[in-house]
This record gives C-alpha cells, structure tokens and sequence, in this order.
C-alpha cells in the first residue's frame, strides 16, 4: 500500500484482528507471504551437512535519517496506536511495497507501538525502520505466551530485514531403534517421528549419528540393513564377517540372544551406560575364566566401541540429565551462538550458528530471539541453559513447556556445573567465530583475486556452476551448485533431469540448453497471479554475478547464444577446458569476446576456480549415480503391462530384489500395498505363464 506523503498513513481493514488464538491469527496470513517450493518441480535440493556461513551485515553509515520519512513512519504508527490493544500480540511494520520490516511482540500492544511513535530517543537501525514504515497490522492473542510462538513462526516465514534471523534451519537427526520387525533394525531418522520404536536425539549432526551407529553396531551387533533386504538373505553379509552385526537374518543368534543385544543398545541410550559396561565386562571375565578366550575378545571388542563413543562424546555431565546449552559470542559485528544437546547424561554434539542481526543488537537480544524461532519446529529438553540472562526468560518458559507437555526450565547459572557447561559452550563460541571470521578472509581475498584475474565488475556474491552426466545419453542428468563469499551454499544446488524429446543422446550442448533455461527462464517470468512467492533473502541473491561452465570454447559459445536468446546481459560467463591429459592446473579459461586465459598453476585463482568445477563434477556425478540405480532397480518391471512407477517402487520395497518378487506366490504378491487381486495375477503371469517374453 502506498500513502499519499501529505496525508497519514491509512492502515488497511485488517490491520487490527480481534482477540483470538496464535493457532488461529496463522490462518490470517495471505498465501502470498508464505515459502514457496523448489526452482522448478524438475529440480531437487541436495540434502548435506554444512557449517553456518556469516550473514551480510547491513551497511549502516550513520548518517541521521531525514525529518521528513521520519514524521512518515511516525504518522503511520499513531495512526495504529489508536486502534492497538492494551492486551498481548504481534505487530508487522510494512513499507510502502508491502514488505514486512519487522515482526515483534508485546504484553501490552498500545504501550509498545507507542514507544516507537515517539520523535527522539532511537537508536539508528529503530529510526530508519520507523523511517521505511508505512502500515503497520497488528494480531491479537489471548496470552504473551502465544505471542511469543506467533512471532517466531512469522520471523521464519516472513524473514523481516530488521528482525533477528535463524539461518540453516534444518531439523535435527536422531537414531532410531525400530520396533515394526521382530529383528530391530538400527538406523539414522530425521524428520516425522512416525515409525515405530524408539528415537534417541537429537543429534548435532549426521556425521554424529553415522559414527555413534558405526560404533554401537561393534558394540552390540544390531543389524542396520533394511527389512528388504534382511528377509531376501541367505547367508550373512559382509557386516556379519566384520563383527558389525550377529547375522539374525540366517540365524547366526537366536531371538533371545538378539534381543537382549538390542535391550542393551537401548540401556546404554537411554543413560545406564555404567551398568551396560559393567554387565559386558563381566561377562568378559567370565569367558576368560571359562578359557573361551575368543568369546572374551568379542566382549573386550564390544566395551572398547562403547570407549570410542563415550571419548568421542567429549564432556560429559555428572548432574544434568537432560539440556540444551546455548553460549552467545559477537565479535567484528557478527554473532556465533553454540548449541550443545544433552541427552541422558551424554553429550550428542554440538552446532555453531551465526543468525543475522544488526551490529546494534546486545548479545541478550539475539539470544532472545533465536531461541523463540529455534524451538518453532523442535522438541525442547528439560532443561535451557544460557550464557546470557534474557528478558523473557519466564515467557519463552511457559511456551517450551506448553510445546514440550512437561515443565521446562529456561536458567542462566551463575555456579557449580551448569555453569561449566555454559562456559565451555562459550569457550566453543569465540573458537568458532574465529575460524568463520579467517575463513571468510581467506574466501574474500580469493574472489578478489578473481576480480583482478578476469576483470570482473565487482567481488561476485553468487557464483553458479553447471555440469552434466550421463552414459551414451542415458539417465542423463544436469547439476547447478552454488558458492559465495562465505563457501559453498549447499542448500541451493539444484539438479535437473534431462527429459527433452527428439534430444539426440550424449549431445552435452543441448543438455545445457535444457538446463540453462529451466533455471534462467524461472528467474525470467514473473510469479503468476495467486502464486505462492518465496521471500527474498539478502544473504543469497536468486541472481548469479558469475556462470562457470565446464567445457571449451564451443560450449561457451553455446551458452553465450542460449543468454542472447534469453536477453541476459546482466550475468558474466566463463568456461573452464580440462588441460592436456585431462591435467588438473593446466586448465584454460574462455570468457565471452577475450584471448584464452592460461593461469600459472601455482595461482591461488585458478585452484580456487578448480574447486568450484569438481564440486559440480562431484554433485553430478552422485545425481547421476543415483537415477541410474534407481532405473536399474525397476529395469526387470518395465515390460509389465499396468504396473506403473509407484507399483514397482511398491514391490521393490515389499520383497527388497527383483528375484524375490519372481518367487512369490499370487497371494503373498496381493499383500503388497496398492497391488489388487489383478494386478497380483497380472506380475505372476508375468514372470511364469509367459517366461519368453522376458
């Protein structure tokens, strides 16, 4: 909405809502401000583990905001105060082009839009919000406690420019002990909780999780293998020979011996890990009494994997149970907050996040607020302990407790343990700073090394580069992966499926065609009317500054026609040819209208530039492998007639291998989901009445 600058701002019909629940102000919300999907339906994020890369901070100069956009803004937050609550809720200041500036909350609506309405006393980053708001909505709540949860959930869908902000939001992994098959299976889970068994977590990591798995499969010998293809095996597999499982699916142990090894997997989770040592060393000494020295071995094996775990989980609390342990350092403008899970006594990782805030945010303000939107989508623990006191401490208490069904406490120690805990989590956070702070540098000094090498406008904040992948044509498959000035952004690499008809197969110039104008056709057309928008984040332009393709002069050119027809001007291309002999530090270089570049081998630039292509090389190459199996895996269905994609991923699932499924009956065929009577007779028929046809 935009305001005529002589007349007050006029706030829109909606902008007061009547008291109601959190729960039910999200309905309010327009479809337009929620997050969209992918690129493109085609493409699919890569899922990785990735550090926190520093946020851009605002450049704030420090010049004093105009009287006049300040009387603006002023106006139009009078304007609300006369129709604001005096009761709990949640505000939006929005600019003239409708975006959301900031999303905040208040025990008392009225009183605190009145503070902004008054003309001195504001710190700058305040002023200038007030100096870009034209509207302001309000959203009524029956409770601060709902405001508090309200305002999170918007901060996180709406990602406003003056809020504090959670960047590299991905839910955590847990371990999960399954409880669907008589033999449980071990295995790492993230996501909806809803299989059967036990979850231990959460993790910081899934490098976490795969090395606690590794070590408790020595430890007690719990298979990890899918029910598929535990029911298809014969004789055991290679993990049985390794000591890495007992071999339930033959028989190796009996029922009651692999249940017991998995009651103390679950023991040793779960905290008594004291006992489950003390039982296994007893037992150790008691096969070596006996002189079965090999049944010792196995034992002594088994308590050095349960060693390895405990030292690799560093330290370890004596009184806390359960807790998660938040340290907060800013140092150059920027801040680190490190989390450390403790779970059953154990420590389970921990994770370093750099949120984005203004320079002018205090340490107890981020904290503040990264906390509310931490715990939007996580289970919160017994127990919250911080480095720095918050003002809503009692607030965001009562909420975590609602979230969590069991009361949690939200305490800054000031002594004994907990406080040990807090402070060597800080320890953590100034260490983790400092090494994002000299990496950054280090990647700075390398795009300006770029900039003077091939003579770039400007230092390049989204770098974009594409490879493709295939096998005589087949399962081809395109990848774009993203780099910038804090490193790679994994959580924007893109895949695409190559599916043009009449594409001639292995012709590389026509698969980036394909893949260049899915991606750049998308950035090109506006959202139609009533499509669901994605909000716009400053620390990752949807526009790249620089393309890097991998090829020689003719794919260059290739490309270059495919920007011309596209009208793209505002993007600087580059080709990176493989050396002679395919010799890694004799590449060329071709940019559009210049000689070949020859870097020296040495040359920071070009190892830099070398990384970049076989981090595409390296993400291609794993989509491909991936489709491939996946097209090798239903290549025995293909031929039957009526069995579509979601039927053969059915049955590939059910019976685990393409042999089983030739061996089963029409009954056991009939129990597999969305398999009919027919379609059960139809796959026998196949596989029997007409063998030939094969």
């Amino acid at each position: 909405m935009i305001q005529d600058p002589t007349e007050p701002p006029q706030a829109p019909a909606d902008s007061v809502t009547e008291p109601g629940s959190a729960t039910g102000a999200l309905r309010d919300i327009p479809a337009s401000l929620q997050v969209s999907g992918d690129l493109d339906p085609d493409t699919a994020a890569v899922e990785d583990e990735e550090d926190g890369a520093l946020p851009d901070i605002a450049d704030d100069s420090g010049e004093p905001v105009p009287e006049g956009p300040l009387a603006i803004g002023r106006a139009a937050i009078e304007h609300a105060v006369k129709h604001a609550p005096t009761s709990p809720g949640v505000y939006r200041m929005l600019n003239a082009a409708s975006d959301v500036l900031y999303v905040g909350k208040a025990k008392n609506v009225k009183k605190r839009l009145s503070s902004y309405a008054r003309p001195t006393g504001h710190v700058m980053r305040i002023a200038r919000m007030i100096a870009a708001t034209v509207v302001v909505e309000i959203i009524s709540t029956s409770t601060e406690t709902e405001a508090l949860l309200l305002e999170a959930n918007l901060i996180k869908q709406l990602r406003p420019r003056f809020n504090v902000l959670l960047r590299d939001d991905k839910s955590f992994p847990y371990i999960l002990i399954s409880g669907d098959h008589w033999a449980p299976q071990i295995l790492k889970h993230r996501g909806a909780q809803s299989r059967p068994g036990r979850y231990f977590g959460p993790f910081a990591s899934v490098g976490a999780v795969n090395r606690t798995i590794t070590a408790l499969q020595r430890a007690f010998l719990v298979r990890s293998c899918t029910d598929s293809f535990f029911e298809s095996r014969t004789r055991p597999c290679l993990l049985y020979q390794i000591r890495r499982c007992s071999g339930p699916c033959t028989g190796e142990i009996d029922f009651p011996g692999y249940t017991e090894l998995v009651k103390e997997a679950k023991d040793f989770l779960s905290g008594r890990s004291r006992a489950v040592k003390q039982l296994l060393a007893g037992e150790m000494e008691k096969a070596s009494n006996d002189l079965a020295f090999e049944r010792a071995a196995l034992y002594r094996d088994r308590l050095a994997a349960l060693s390895a775990i405990q030292s690799q989980q560093g330290i370890n609390p004596r009184t806390v149970e359960e807790a998660d342990v938040f340290a907060i350092h800013q140092e150059g403008g920027y801040s680190c907050v490190e989390v450390f899970f403790f779970r059953t006594g154990q420590n389970w990782g921990n994770r370093a996040y750099f949120p984005r805030a203004e320079k002018s945010f205090t340490p107890e303000e981020v904290l503040s607020s990264f906390l509310a939107q931490f715990y939007d989508d996580k289970p919160p623990p017994k127990m919250v302990l911080l480095s720095h006191a918050i003002e809503d401490a009692d607030v965001l208490a009562s909420a975590l407790t609602i979230k969590a069904g069991f009361k949690v406490e939200v305490l800054t120690p000031q002594r004994g343990e907990k406080k040990e805990l807090v402070a060597h989590a800080l320890t953590n956070a100034r260490e983790a700073l400092g090494r994002k702070l000299a990496d950054t540098a280090t990647q700075t000094r390398l795009l300006e090394g770029m900039v003077t090498t091939l003579g770039l406008p400007d230092i390049p904040k989204r770098i974009e580069v594409y490879d493709n992948s295939h096998i005589q044509g087949t399962n081809a498959v395109g990848a774009m992966i993203v780099a910038g000035p804090d490193g790679f952004i994994k959580n924007q690499y893109r895949k695409f499926n190559i599916k043009s008809e009449g594409l001639t197969p292995g012709d590389d110039y026509a698969m980036m065609k394909e893949v260049l104008q899915r991606r750049f056709k998308r950035l090109l057309t506006p959202p139609a009317e009533g499509e669901v928008a994605k909000p716009k984040d400053d620390d990752v332009p949807l526009w790249p500054d620089l393309v890097i393709i991998d090829g020689g002069r003719g794919q260059l050119n290739a490309v270059q026609e495919i920007f011309e027809n596209l009208d793209l001007k505002r993007v600087t291309l580059m080709a990176v040819a493989k050396g002679p002999d395919r010799d890694a530090g004799r590449e060329t270089l071709f940019m559009p209208g210049r000689e070949a570049i020859k870097l020296e081998p040495r040359d920071p630039v070009l190892y830099f530039i070398q990384r970049l292509r076989d981090e595409a090389h390296r993400f291609v190459i794993g989509s491909h492998r991936t489709l491939r199996k996946k097209d090798i895996r239903e290549a025995g269905l293909q031929e039957i007639p009526g069995i579509g994609p979601t039927r053969k991923r059915a049955l590939l699932h059910h019976f685990g291998t393409l042999k089983e499924i030739e061996r089963a009956s029409v009954g056991d065929l009939g129990k597999v989901p969305g398999i009919s009577a027919e379609s059960a007779r139809k796959i026998f028929d196949f596989f029997h009445a007409q063998p030939a046809s094969r």
